[in-house]
């Protein structure tokens, strides 16, 4: 009598492989066994995973990739609108930002009321810009054949006392509520731009900075 034919067991030798997944590239047969794809037919799964996050997500990080891989890859930031952007924090660059926004109300001000006394406005306005630009765009350290901080600290000093007698002299005559603002936000102007004068005296910047020459001890 013949033998009875035994049934092939998963994993035995000759046993019919069954295909793996795709991306893994491995199966699992009844049993339970790890069954591999055939060798030439092997996919690259992470080639696969690739083409499929491509398709899913144009512009995004490939799987695998750090990031700092993808950091890299960021456009870096420009250098001069950093600078700018840190003098607009600065207290010099308050103040001048306040500067520019006080004249432009007082202007408006003694437009409405005396339309005299606003060319000191617009003078010490168009000043604090163009100071404002120079600083801002770091110009003052390129162009040297002018003295920046006593160029600074004169105009300051001179619109602080230019905007002390205007204010006292718009206060005593009287007028409308416009007049009366604009005495008043010229005083505020005047403490203003006295502050700046005193922050940008430039024997006071070299005291500051100096460095000590002695010990803290004395002389040795």
């Amino acid at each position: 009598a013949s033998k009875a034919r035994r049934p092939r067991r998963w994993g035995a030798p000759g046993a019919p492989r069954q295909a793996g997944s795709i991306l893994g590239g491995r199966g699992e047969g009844a049993s339970g066994a790890a069954a591999t794809w055939p060798g030439p037919l092997r996919p690259r799964p992470l080639l696969l995973r690739e083409v499929i996050h491509s398709l899913l997500r144009p512009g995004g990080p490939l799987p695998g990739q750090t990031a700092g891989k993808t950091a890299g890859c960021a456009a870096s930031p420009n250098p001069r609108a950093s600078a700018c952007t840190n003098f607009s924090r600065t207290r010099k660059g308050i103040l001048l930002f306040a500067e520019i926004i006080l004249c432009l109300v007082i202007l408006i001000c003694f437009s409405a009321s005396t339309p005299g006394y606003s060319s000191l406005s617009v003078v010490e306005m168009i000043l604090a810009a163009i100071f404002f630009v120079i600083y801002m765009c770091d110009l003052h350290t390129k162009i040297q054949i002018i003295n920046w901080p006593w160029s600074d600290f004169f105009r300051t000093l001179i619109a602080a006392i230019l905007y002390l007698i205007t204010s006292i002299v718009v206060l005593v005559e009287g007028g409308n509520h416009s007049k009366i603002i604009a005495g008043v936000l010229g005083l505020i102007a005047t403490s203003l731009f006295g502050y700046d004068a005193y922050i940008t005296f430039p024997l006071r910047q070299q005291r500051h900075t100096a460095a000590p020459t002695d010990p803290a001890d004395g002389p040795v």
